[in-house]
């Protein structure tokens, strides 16, 4: 009979811990646009799909979540649910996020781009800035009007802060080459960022770049003739005639990793801001159109950035106003990055 129980015992912890090593990790991912935009959501819902693929994981997403209300409903929902991480990826559902944090403490939440905290709540994104100034490169070599349009979302640092870096990377390699910024208020919307890349082709823009979601600039310019630099992904299906390269993300190895925290314990919120040296952040491959000696260039600079032996925004920088902003040789420090709300010289339009 002892011998009995004592098995029994066995079989009874033996079952228990089987079934604490089954329990699987739920992983919640909020969208702004759908998965099919080619851009934002689309990388992002890649870096899923890499998530999903771990041992002991399910997943589950939200797309085309408008920021505000709809955001807290949705990122409550998953945290009631018993998702044990959920990662909220647009600026928007910054504060949302955040007060759902505070309602479910023993749930880990991740917010991509902002830059507010808590005990459960780290924040995250990657110094596209870096891409950017490389895409730069490209078009400023590329242009001949020496007119580049951006169509951008939001006035916001981040956007700022990108629009900067390219054309920084643009004027380094040509004097000459002015960005025309306009806003179009929306970080999703194929039509209106169409409509905002038609409207810089009309004044002289002969290659369009874009902080947006679609591939809408990247159509605008191939129907025009005039080439293009894509965001999020490499956009070039969309517009082959037209497209160079583009700043991409590559989210899986980044997401893997913070999943693979919470499951062994050892997650502390923090604010991650990872470069092109972790693979993050890249570059999408060249265009036939791009020549063999700026592409070697472009490349140069890539390698040099990885191995910070180069930063982008290294003074002296003056602002739209000719004041400089950063001093000569000073490489700007983080606070001045992520609180950026001023445009270079170069850069034709407002901050509004």
């Amino acid at each position: 009979m002892r011998i009995f129980k004592a098995l029994l015992v066995v079989s009874l912890l033996l079952g228990f811990s089987g079934s604490l090593a089954a329990k699987e990790t739920k992983v919640g991912f909020v969208y702004v646009s759908p998965i099919g935009d080619a851009g934002w959501s689309y990388a992002h819902d890649q870096g899923r799909l890499a998530v999903e693929s771990m041992e002991g994981v399910t997943t589950s997403y939200v797309e085309s979540v408008p920021e505000g209300p709809d955001a807290e409903r949705v990122i409550q929902n998953m945290a009631r649910k018993g998702f044990d991480v959920v990662f909220a990826t647009s600026f928007g559902y910054m504060d949302p996020m955040l007060k759902v944090a505070g309602q479910f403490p023993d749930t880990v939440f991740m917010h991509c781009s902002g830059f507010k905290m808590s005990e459960n709540m780290g924040n995250y994104f990657g110094r596209m800035y870096q891409a950017r100034f490389l895409s730069g490169m490209v078009a400023g070599a590329m242009t001949e009007s020496n007119i580049i349009g951006y169509a951008a979302a939001f006035p916001i640092p981040e956007v700022i802060r990108g629009i900067n870096a390219f054309a920084l990377g643009a004027q380094s390699v040509n004097a000459d080459a002015t960005v025309r910024v306009v806003w179009t208020k929306t970080w999703y919307d194929p039509a209106t960022e169409k409509e905002a890349a038609k409207s810089l082709l009309d004044v002289g823009a002969d290659v369009i770049a874009q902080h947006q979601d679609s591939p809408g600039p990247q159509e605008a310019a191939q129907e025009k003739g005039v080439y293009s630099i894509g965001y999020n992904s490499d956009m070039s299906a969309f517009a082959p005639k037209a497209h160079l390269t583009a700043p991409v993300w590559n989210w899986g190895p980044y997401y893997a990793s913070v999943v693979k925290s919470v499951q062994d314990g050892t997650w502390k919120a923090e604010a991650a801001w990872p470069g092109m040296e972790t693979g993050i952040v890249d570059l999408a491959p060249f265009a036939d159109m791009v020549p063999a000696e700026i592409q070697k260039m472009v490349e140069a600079k890539k390698a040099e950035i990885i191995a910070g032996k180069t930063d982008v925004f290294v003074g002296p920088i003056k602002n739209q106003d000719g004041k400089v902003m950063i001093a000569d040789g000073v490489a700007a420090d983080d606070k001045t990055l992520l609180g950026m709300t001023w445009f270079v010289e170069g850069v034709i339009g407002t901050t509004e």
